[in-house]
């Protein structure tokens, strides 16, 4: 034990060198932390004509990409393109109505992994300006924002009626806690973020947007606050303390310096630079090319603005998720499944003139030579397959949720399914008895289309614009069925707050309102798909199918999936699921002709295909390796 005894002056020294180890250690650590704090200390700032960050000027090349809209297989894909072209940041929306379907049910999982997302955008090195809404516009059912708001027959969205702040309130408790982590000061890519969405082209709360800057104020975002707005809302769609950018696609000097007017001094941005446009059914697929985008680009980086290209990929609005476009028509027109936007990415991640161009331009804004383009995906045309099996709608019904009866009409909002979330998407039949010929009136109360049965017999549509319809000679009692389908909310405008959808009042034969009905819900989720696909009551084609119907095949893939487009020439309208996925609806009338199908959502060996149609068949599915969207228009 001796040989181990320390000497007072050894005692001594041992203890100096421990305090100076500490005092080493302190400081090595909290030299460490500052320089943490100095390199995501000082985030994006707009005090100057610039933005800066870290003090270091930065041009903000932006590009947007939804992850609701692109398989999460693709995610990094899509990313690396986008950071091939030239672009540093990445913007997306949050879509509420995905992340809470039902009143405090909350999804942040797989698709709905935004926390994946901007953990993935910062691994490749791209900044992110978050535009969390709630209201997104987007092109998407109701801006985003989720139906079971309109079960409040007093519901005034995008204000601060109190049920919509609660509703809010809840919302962000559970979005902006996961979003926190990942802003720019916690060492995350977010540099920003914008609150709403084009307010100035709504503007009915003047309490509104402060509101919606608190809200996220309060929940710890600390970056640089945004707002966006089309040259027509700039007036109303400030808020204080948010730096304002512009939405447009054609360049308009006037516009710019109205900008630069009101925000003088400061970083100029355009937040959505149109690179194409959207379609609606029934009209033609719009195009913008590449020789009327590339000098606008040029100029408004000539002008030392800030840009962000929407979309730079825009994907595919799956399920039931497109919205419609009401704005200066007598009524809604739905958009189509693809939301390819005819952007630099088309929908399934291929490489366009635009890209190109584009990746050149952005080229010299950069010191060092752009990342080399990712490989090309891969697709195939598979043999078309022949319809194996049918279930009539009819027989199909048993497996719905249970029927509601009601003396009156009721919306599909506020049915009594979903724990009592009422349904969201889809078609809903309502079915009563008549006993009398004469002329069904719809009083314009079908929102949006109803095929219209006598027995089951198909005798016409009723929509925005056949009101009435005359119904065949009986005997007896009868039944009347009204499959009701919802073709999209409107996205965008004044009428937000009438997006109710089913049968929004009274139904009249001979002038008197119909009663008594039985009310099912047909939203075709992924438990009534699986229970469809495991029916005894699938038929032999062999047996001439009725419709609507339940239309089944089986895809086999002998080798590694690839990414393919579906065509169904001969049949007339409906929707298809692959493997229990809703790929969207198809419509004969187009301008779409395909529908999207990404390979990682096909497996080897057999895949179960289900085709719900409204009207007709040729009685097979075919494939394509391109997509056809139609005959063209030039965007005006």
């Amino acid at each position: 034990m001796a040989a181990f005894r320390l000497s007072l002056k050894q005692r001594y020294l041992l203890l100096l060198c421990f305090a100076a180890g500490l005092i080493v250690a302190y400081q090595f650590s909290r030299n460490r932390h500052e320089v943490r704090m100095i390199s995501r200390g000082d985030g994006l700032r707009a005090n100057s004509s610039q933005f800066t960050l870290e003090g270091e000027p930065l041009r903000i090349l932006g590009g947007s990409i939804h992850y609701f809209r692109v398989p999460r297989a693709y995610w990094e894909d899509r990313l690396l393109k986008m950071k091939a072209c030239g672009l540093n940041t990445l913007t997306t929306y949050v879509p509420w109505n995905l992340h809470e379907p039902q009143r405090g049910v909350f999804n942040f999982q797989d698709q709905l992994d935004l926390e994946a997302y901007l953990r993935l955008a910062a691994s490749l090195g791209l900044w992110v300006i978050l535009r969390p809404g709630p209201y997104i516009c987007a092109e998407w059912d109701l801006g985003g924002l989720p139906s079971w708001l309109l079960r409040d027959q007093n519901m005034k969205l995008r204000t601060t009626y109190p049920g919509f702040t609660d509703a809010v309130n809840s919302f962000f408790n559970q979005l902006i806690k996961r979003v926190v982590p990942h802003q720019y000061s916690e060492g995350g890519p977010i540099i920003a973020v914008q609150v709403e969405n084009e307010y100035g082209s709504y503007a009915k709360d003047e309490k509104y947007m402060p509101f919606i800057k608190e809200a996220l104020l309060s929940r710890g975002i600390t970056e640089l606050l945004l707002t966006s707005d089309n040259k027509g809302g700039l007036k109303r769609g400030g808020v204080k303390g948010a730096l304002e950018t512009i939405n447009f696609q054609k360049l308009n000097r006037n516009d710019i310096k109205y900008l630069e007017g009101i925000q003088p001094q400061m970083p100029m941005m355009v937040m959505e630079y149109w690179s194409g446009w959207f379609d609606l059914w029934g009209d033609l697929h719009h195009v913008y090319t590449a020789e009327d985008m590339i000098p606008v680009v040029t100029e408004i980086l000539k002008l030392d603005m800030s840009i962000n290209l929407y979309m730079f990929h825009g994907g595919t609005n799956f399920g039931f998720m497109s919205g419609a476009f009401e704005v200066g028509l007598p009524a809604p027109k739905p958009m189509v499944t693809s939301y390819d936007y005819d952007a630099p990415l088309s929908e399934a991640g291929d490489y366009t003139t635009k890209y190109h161009l584009l990746r050149n331009l952005f080229s010299r804004y950069h010191a060092q030579p752009l990342p080399e383009l990712p490989s090309h995906q891969e697709r195939r045309a598979y043999h078309p397959v022949v319809i194996q099996q049918h279930l009539s709608l009819w027989d199909s019904l048993h497996l719905t949720d249970k029927p509601l009866k009601s003396e009156m009409p009721v919306n599909m909002e506020n049915l009594p399914v979903n724990n009592n979330n009422g349904q969201s998407y889809g078609y809903t039949l309502y079915e009563t008895t008549i006993t009398s010929k004469g002329a069904l009136n719809s009083k314009n109360n079908i929102r949006d289309r109803a095929l219209v049965f006598v027995d089951k017999h198909l005798v016409g549509v009723l929509d925005y614009k056949t009101q009435e319809l005359p119904l065949p000679d009986g005997k007896g009692k009868r039944t009347l069925s009204l499959l009701v389908e919802n073709c999209g909310r409107v996205n965008y405008g004044e009428t937000l707050d009438e997006q109710r959808k089913g049968l929004v009042g009274d139904i009249e034969i001979n002038k008197r309102p119909l009663r008594d009905f039985i009310i099912r819900s047909l939203d075709m989720k992924p438990g009534f798909v699986n229970r469809l696909e495991s029916s005894s009551h699938w038929m032999s084609m062999r047996q001439r199918p009725s419709f609507p119907g339940f239309f089944q095949t089986r895809l086999y893939v002998n080798s590694f999936p690839k990414d393919t487009f579906i065509k169904l020439p001969g049949w007339s309208k409906g929707v298809v699921f692959i493997n229990g996925r809703n790929l969207g609806r198809y419509r004969s009338v187009g301008p779409q002709q395909t529908l999207y199908v990404p390979g990682p959502w096909l497996h080897r060996g057999d895949n179960q295909v289900i085709v719900f149609e409204e009207q007709e068949t040729d009685g097979k599915i075919q494939f394509a390796s391109s997509p056809d969207y139609g005959m063209t228009v030039d965007v005006q």
